[in-house]
């Protein structure tokens, strides 16, 4: 069904590669159009859900496009900064355990439905916490430049580091919810 809400999720796989466009244009301005680029998938990704709670517009389709739309812009945005600076290790192990938690928790979760427990490993408050720090970090990140003396891309990088480990954590949590699912279905 197509809705305000599942509009606004696809916008934001329509403005993927929008955003490395931009992301990787000649410019001294290029790193700002693409924060903000960034920063208007974020937004559409909160009403998004917002419209669909209170429009009741909830919809199968929506349930696979938000977080699928959330996912795919992460994985690129780490994709894209660990090939603009190959040589920052905190940035590149933390994209490598955040990729790796999201693609294992997607799957985790289709497989927990499939058993009828998916209430085991809905999103937790863990989850949101990490997703905020996460989209604060990569918004950081995409800026780049020191802004009013502050090291933005250093605090981005901090914050990355974070969101990572509260991955690792969150990661666990979502085994351990399932764990009982997951011994009893071999």
């Amino acid at each position: 069904m197509i809705n305000i809400p599942n509009s606004l999720s696809m916008i934001r796989i329509v403005l993927i590669p929008v955003f490395a466009y931009v992301y990787y244009m000649p410019y001294e301005w290029s790193h700002i159009a693409a924060t903000v680029l960034f920063t208007v998938a974020g937004i559409t990704d909160w009403f998004d859900g917002y419209l669909a709670r209170r429009l009741g517009q909830q919809s199968h389709l929506g349930a696979i496009l938000d977080p699928l739309a959330d996912k795919l812009m992460v994985v690129v945005v780490l994709i894209l900064l660990v090939a603009d600076n190959p040589h920052n290790n905190w940035l590149l192990f933390s994209a490598v355990i955040i990729i790796t938690r999201e693609i294992f928790i997607a799957t985790l979760r289709e497989w927990m439905a499939e058993q009828g427990e998916s209430s085991k490993v809905a999103v937790s408050y863990a989850g949101k916490v990490k997703t905020a720090l996460q989209m604060i970090a990569l918004g950081f990140l995409i800026f780049k430049h020191d802004l009013l003396g502050l090291p933005v891309y250093l605090i981005g990088i901090i914050l990355l580091v974070i969101a990572a480990l509260l991955s690792l954590i969150s990661m666990i949590n979502y085994i351990y919810a399932a764990r009982d699912t997951i011994r009893n279905s071999g």
